[in-house]
């Protein structure tokens, strides 16, 4: 990426709307951008003040290609940290394409994805963690994940790596310092207070690295996956959790050949609903291909749902069937058993056709268990709260922070790896010129997180996945 020219890319979804975005960067965006604008009150974009809008026309010569509104954000209060002209057009795709053309015949360039984020980095705007947060906040689909990105955005993640590792350098300093006075066996850096911090490093780095878990689901939805028997109302249920007809619902047995999923948020916090083929014994193959999906899913997923059919478990006379209860309890034993690490919820439906003597009786039998009409949208409130009750979002609520980031979560555990070198060195009583080595990899690891250590191959996968736009 080239980051002297002038860049142009439409900062609002594409596609026709009410008004487009159409964005401008660079040292000379606001030369480009001048000659086209006729404003209103006659000033020119050259004359502008920062931070001000204004209404005119951009024209092509003579020809007027739109009504627009003009933004400028001069030198480094633009979000770029550079000379920046948000034109605001009308939202025909006609439209925004002309202006787009138009400017890049006047020497702009198309932005490539990220490219605005990635100038606000190089030009000191913001941190890399932050720039990442960027993305984050545009795809956040909950309260939740929201929150998240919105806590990075503003440098919480960042204030604290940033705390650690000045702290952990003003010690390596008088480490090196050390180092230039060898011959002279000096010590500056107090090997109690260093050990202090070591000791705070770790409590800090582990903190953050088990947060991972808990902020990996929530940017990305609990994964639940809906089991049971075919016909038992899997669909049914999914349909009353989504509230919409999303899948296909018949008495026939073996319906759902595959699996079916969907996401809602509760809470603030994002599930992904995954309605899977009904397991049991079948001769059909494609059946028997959705069966061996149930499984694959299951293992992919973080609650299981099992749900029983619970009339059928009755005879006539009223009583529970031993061998059908019996069977019940072997596969929810068996589903513990084989995913021991998955949270677990056994709903038994059709609760509307028992009697509240039969709730009795299967409640003695099967622990926490919970009754719900799928068809008639009963016990669904009671569902979402269970599910709720397995998400540790503690930490969310006490505005803590929590790390979302996959290369971030591997920096802490290597930063991590070195803190715990360090400290074992300092145990044993190792010379500071091995123990700067630790330090040096770990403040290597705390610089990869924040930007201070980067490369051009890092910043090219990072901001390939943001917009065009942004």
């Amino acid at each position: 990426m080239i980051n002297n020219d002038t860049i142009i890319a439409l900062a609002t979804a594409s596609g026709n709307g009410a008004i487009a975005v159409i964005r401008v960067s660079g040292n000379k965006a606001l030369e480009v951008c001048s000659p086209l604008f006729e404003a209103k009150s006659g000033i020119s974009i050259l004359d502008q003040k920062s931070h001000t809008l204004q209404l005119g026309t951009i024209q092509d010569g003579q020809r007027i290609l739109d009504e627009v509104l003009v933004s400028v954000f001069r030198g480094y209060k633009s979000y770029t940290g550079e000379p920046t002209v948000e034109i605001s057009c009308h939202g025909s795709s006609f439209i925004q394409k002309e202006i787009i053309q138009l400017l890049i015949k006047k020497g702009c360039r198309t932005a490539q994805p990220g490219e605005f984020t990635l100038r606000a980095f190089l030009n000191g705007k913001m941190d890399l963690s932050q720039a990442e947060a960027v993305a984050d906040l545009i795809s956040s689909d909950n309260a939740a994940s929201h929150q998240l990105a919105m806590q990075q955005m503003r440098g919480g993640f960042t204030n604290q790596i940033q705390e650690l590792r000045q702290e952990l350098l003003d010690f390596a300093s008088l480490m090196e310092l050390e180092l230039d006075f060898s011959e002279e066996d000096v010590e500056f850096a107090n090997r109690e207070q260093f050990q202090a911090l070591v000791l705070k490093i770790q409590k800090v780095l582990s903190r953050l690295i088990d947060s991972f878990a808990v902020g990996n689901v929530i940017k990305n939805g609990i994964p639940v996956a809906i089991v049971g028997e075919p016909n038992v109302g899997k669909s049914t249920l999914l349909n009353a959790l989504l509230n919409e007809e999303r899948a296909i619902v018949s008495e026939i047995a073996g319906t759902t050949r595959d699996t079916i999923e969907d996401e809602i948020s509760i809470g603030g916090i994002g599930f992904r609903f995954i309605d899977t083929a009904g397991i049991r014994e079948t001769q059909d193959t494609i059946e028997g291909l959705g069966i061996q999906r149930t499984f694959k899913k299951i293992e992919q997923s973080q609650v299981i749902i099992k749900l029983i059919d619970s009339p059928t478990l009755f005879d006539d006379q009223q009583e529970l069937i031993e061998t059908e209860w019996k069977r019940i309890k072997a596969d929810i034993h068996q589903l513990k058993t084989n995913f021991p690490e998955r949270s677990f919820l056994l709903l038994a439906n059709k609760a509307d056709l028992l009697s509240p003597e039969k709730k009795d009786l299967l409640t003695r039998e099967f622990r926490d268990l919970l009754f719900i009409s799928a068809k008639d949208k009963t016990g669904i409130e009671e569902i979402q709260t269970r599910l709720l009750s397995f998400v540790d979002n503690g930490e969310l609520r006490n505005n803590d922070t929590i790390v979302t980031n996959s290369r971030h979560y591997n920096a802490l555990l290597l930063a991590l790896e070195e803190i715990n070198k360090v400290q074992i060195g300092l145990n044993e009583k190792l010379t500071t010129d091995l123990l700067a080595i630790d330090i040096r990899q770990a403040l290597y690891h705390f610089g990869e997180i924040t930007g201070e250590v980067t490369n051009d191959e890092l910043l090219g996968n990072i901001f390939a996945n943001f917009c065009i736009g942004k």
